[in-house]
């Protein structure tokens, strides 16, 4: 019987994503060096704020995010497992709204406020029409989530990043799925004068023909598009209900399968 493996797109073995919170005005320099490396990140958005004199303007949303995602950080940041469930829901709401408003797509992702959750609103976050949570604790690890609405990071960018990095850099056992997942401020940047920490890290980890530069919620419908594969009982062949392809490695080769297809994986 072959070795099946699920991939990530293009049959990579390791991904990286950024989250970045509170839209302050230090994203757009972020962003183009991002951009520069090419490298992918997710921005959470307090909408209440746009606009005044520390974040970005609302008008300049959908192009300075252009190519990353736009998420939730609840309207106002409150520190929500103090709040009441119902102020919870309407933060969240009114969060996605407005920025839906702005960047004309389905925003599904949610980072917590002061990293501040709890079971309860762990529970109701589905039927909000979110994914996904961060959370603010790291593990310096490089595993997948377990549970996508209690998403640990990698590591905040001032907590080992570069040796972090290196470390990713370095994986190279392909029969595991490796994720590199770093969050902050963009401020903190400017308030620490350490932009060259970020450009050297992004120096070092872009452009790696191994890594599949991503957006959170691009990471989270891959793998819900992974665990949705119907494989036959002798793993001969497999069905993809979804819309877009999934990639496996049967046996070292790289095998596509196309949304809605079906597939022969091995006779």
């Amino acid at each position: 019987m072959p070795t099946i493996y699920k991939c990530f797109p293009g049959g990579k073995h390791k991904a990286l994503t950024m989250s970045y919170d509170d839209g302050k005005i230090y994203d757009r320099r972020l962003i183009s060096i991002f951009n520069q490396y090419g490298i992918k990140g997710t921005f959470h958005l307090n909408s209440a704020f746009l606009g005044d004199s520390r974040h970005v303007s609302r008008e300049e949303v959908k192009t300075l995010y252009a190519g990353h995602e736009v998420a939730c950080h609840t309207a106002t940041h409150p520190t929500i497992a103090r709040c009441p469930d119902s102020q919870v829901v309407r933060q969240v709401l009114e969060d996605r709204e407005s920025l839906e408003d702005l960047v004309g797509y389905p925003v599904r992702g949610l980072s917590y406020p002061n990293g501040s959750y709890s079971a309860s609103i762990k529970s109701f976050l589905p039927a909000l029409g979110i994914r996904y949570a961060r959370t603010t604790g790291s593990t310096h690890g490089f595993g997948l989530p377990e549970d996508l609405y209690a998403w640990d990071s990698t590591c905040h960018h001032t907590h080992g990043l570069m040796e972090d990095g290196k470390a990713f850099t370095e994986l190279y056992k392909k029969q595991y799925l490796y994720l590199m997942y770093v969050w902050g401020h963009s401020y903190e940047f400017n308030d620490s004068d350490n932009w060259d920490l970020i450009e050297g890290f992004c120096r070092l980890v872009g452009g790696r023909g191994d890594t599949w530069y991503a957006t959170n919620i691009e990471i989270a419908d891959y793998m819900d598009l992974c665990r949705a594969l119907r494989f036959s009982a002798k793993g001969n062949f497999v069905f993809n209900p979804g819309a877009a392809t999934v990639f496996l490695s049967v046996d070292g080769k790289m095998v596509e399968v196309p949304g809605g297809k079906q597939v022969e994986l091995y006779e």
